[in-house]
């Protein structure tokens, strides 16, 4: 058995950040993260912000610096043309709590 050949590195900071986040909640068109680096750090908050939308594909932002929590809304059909948002999405969607 291959090991490394089953093992998924992150290519893109957008790859990195989805995996260091929770993925609490999915359903298509809305997605909510949880990060405890999150809690009370501004910066963060705003580097978060400002990355995810740049994307034109994403709708609104919402975030918490209280909670930890990011809400991301989208239209479905209008992230999936883009092909790393759709390979994101397909993560999500694979590893959300249920």
């Amino acid at each position: 058995m291959n090991l490394m050949g089953s093992l998924q590195i992150p290519t893109t900071k957008l790859d990195l950040f989805i995996r260091s986040v929770e993925i609490a909640s999915y359903l298509p068109g809305r997605i909510r993260l949880r990060s405890k680096k999150l809690l009370g750090n501004l910066e963060l908050e705003r580097q978060v912000q400002q990355q995810l939308r740049a994307f034109p594909e994403i709708a609104r932002v919402e975030t918490s610096i209280v909670t930890g929590s990011i809400l991301i809304h989208y239209e479905p059909e209008r992230l999936r043309q883009n092909p790393d948002l759709r390979k994101v999405e397909e993560y999500i969607m694979t590893h959300a709590r249920r």
